[in-house]
């Protein structure tokens, strides 16, 4: 199970991301790096691990607020062998070869059209409690999805709360073979376990990172 760390950008800075409340999000406080930049708290998370993959979540894009796409390109430059995962809603980032472009449902429900899920290498089916936020369509076709899918509970993200096992297996039932990758309140390593005997590619972490709830002999028998 691959253990993917999360870097979520706004205004410039990573920002600690809790309970989908993005106008509430701070400059993050991590004990892998003294500041919020992110070129230093990528390094910071590369010395806790030997990470081979980063999400990205260009918040400003998404809201359409701005966005980050120059400061993006210039970590994935700076790490070529890594693959980065980007969210900045139905822009993408096509000029590095190691980024690939994570669809978020929420942004489709924005544009009221399925048609940008052909262009996806990635699907993340976005939740906030009990509401899916994207076109209920999607939801109910799976057939539509692509082979890997993340699932987003929003409202879990830097909470503690844990994963959203429930939500995970109904997905996991309609995910079929595909690759499906857990996001939202992992506390440590039980829930990496619990995630692991579900049958998850792999899980989305930030705050259990950040605050040293996992380790790196932890993500090392995960990984």
């Amino acid at each position: 199970m691959e253990i993917i760390p999360v870097l979520d950008l706004k205004g410039g800075a990573v920002v600690h991301a809790k309970h989908g409340q993005r106008e509430s999000y701070q400059p993050i406080v991590s004990r892998l790096c003294a500041t919020s930049i992110p070129d230093e708290l990528l390094a910071g998370l590369l010395r806790l691990h030997s990470f081979q993959t980063i999400y990205i979540a260009d918040l400003d894009a998404i809201e359409q607020k701005g966005e980050h796409s120059r400061l993006i390109a210039e970590l994935a430059r700076s790490h070529p062998a890594m693959a980065f995962w980007v969210d900045s809603g139905t822009s993408g980032y096509t000029d590095c070869k190691n980024i690939q472009h994570v669809l978020g449902s929420e942004s489709i429900d924005r544009n009221g059209s399925l048609q940008a899920i052909d262009r996806a290498k990635i699907l993340s089916l976005d939740f906030r409690d009990s509401d899916f936020l994207g076109p209920r369509g999607l939801l109910e076709q799976p057939s539509l999805w692509p082979d890997r899918v993340i699932l987003m509970t929003l409202a879990r993200v830097g909470s503690g709360a844990g994963p959203d096992l429930e939500r995970l297996a109904m997905i996991r039932q309609r995910a079929g073979a595909r690759h499906l990758y857990a996001a939202g309140g992992v506390r440590g390593p039980h829930d990496l376990q619990v995630l692991r005997d579900a049958g998850m590619a792999g899980v989305l972490v930030a705050s259990a990172l950040h605050d040293g709830r996992l380790t790196s002999t932890d993500l090392s028998e995960f990984s």
